[in-house]
């Protein structure tokens, strides 16, 4: 006899990625909570430079740095955005995975070393 539909069962709710143009970032939610971002510039010829990744203290060790580069890579790559990894999280990520239609212009080193910050661990 089953069981009278308790939350028991239920599986907590995945984390979503959203694009927020007017912040010049992609999210990462887990719930209501913003659990960490990615920041983005935009350039004319359809140029997405990824520059800061961050993900919260408190969402840490949950393979969420790699859900929000996955899912923002790939917003990226359908709108047919050429992605520059500034963000060494990014780049480092784009090493390890194929984005499938991703246009990828590498930056020069110096310009990935220029761009990275205390604390843009997404790890």
């Amino acid at each position: 006899m089953s069981h009278d539909g308790s939350a028991m069962n239920e599986a907590p709710a995945a984390p979503t990625v959203i694009r927020n143009d007017e912040r010049n970032r992609y999210e990462l939610k887990d719930g209501d909570e913003l659990a960490g971002f990615a920041v983005f510039e935009l350039s004319e010829g359809g140029r997405i430079a990824f520059t800061h990744t961050q993900i919260d203290k408190a969402f840490r060790g949950r393979g969420f740095g790699d859900i929000i580069a996955a899912e923002s890579l790939a917003d990226a790559a359908r709108r047919g955005e050429t992605i520059v990894p500034l963000c060494p999280f990014i780049a480092s990520y784009l090493k390890d995975h194929e984005i499938p239609g991703g246009i990828i212009d590498w930056p020069e080193e110096s310009d990935a070393q220029e761009s990275a910050t205390t604390g843009e661990s997404a790890g």
